[in-house]
């Protein structure tokens, strides 16, 4: 979180001035559904250009289901009309760890087989890009809803263990390529 804060904090400074309509913070309810904490910010670079960032963590487990990672995630979006309001495209970057297993349910998707997820854990990094499609409501004054979907590639490196709380690994450093979603937002968004 402190990495977010500075990028943040970083992001700000560069836009030289907190002008009205200028900034917005939002969270991602679909992320808080999962108690996946998460913040990002926006500020407006150009008339019709924005840059995006967000962060998500999550660092505790659930009965005997692990579901931890951390992940940031820029992306610069095109306004089609006015900036904070209506239709965009976004192309984003993302990045992070994870530490999943003891996870059922899942089914294989798109090449990636979370199946394994059921009897197994899994611990590793990511790095990717996509492109995304939005579109943003005006509620009121200061408040937004926001809808995204993201598209795109990650590539991870990740140890296999056994179990959940096992340390001896199955599977080391062995990598993959993801292709599929890589962005899903329904975010309340408060626009200075």
């Amino acid at each position: 979180m402190k990495h977010l804060l500075l990028v943040v904090l970083t992001i700000l400074g560069i836009t030289g001035s907190l002008r009205a309509q200028n900034v917005a913070v939002k969270t991602n309810l679909l992320y808080d559904a999962t108690a996946t904490i998460n913040l990002g910010a926006e500020v407006l670079l150009a008339p019709k250009w924005s840059l995006d960032v967000s962060g998500n963590l999550n660092a505790w487990r659930v009965n005997d289901h692990s579901w931890k990672h951390w992940l940031l995630q820029p992306e610069a979006r095109y306004w089609f009309c006015d900036h904070f309001s209506g239709h965009f495209l976004g192309a984003h970057l993302l990045g992070g760890q994870y530490n999943l297993g003891n996870l059922s349910g899942l089914p294989d998707f798109l090449g990636t087989n979370f199946s394994l997820l059921k009897d197994t854990r899994v611990q590793g990094w990511f790095v990717g890009a996509g492109v995304a499609y939005g579109y943003s409501w005006i509620l009121g004054k200061h408040w937004n809803i926001e809808a995204e979907v993201g598209f795109g590639w990650a590539y991870t490196r990740f140890d296999r263990f056994p179990c959940t709380e096992c340390g001896s690994k199955i599977e080391k450093d062995k990598p993959h390529h993801y292709v599929g979603p890589t962005k899903a937002a329904l975010n309340l968004v408060y626009v200075f």
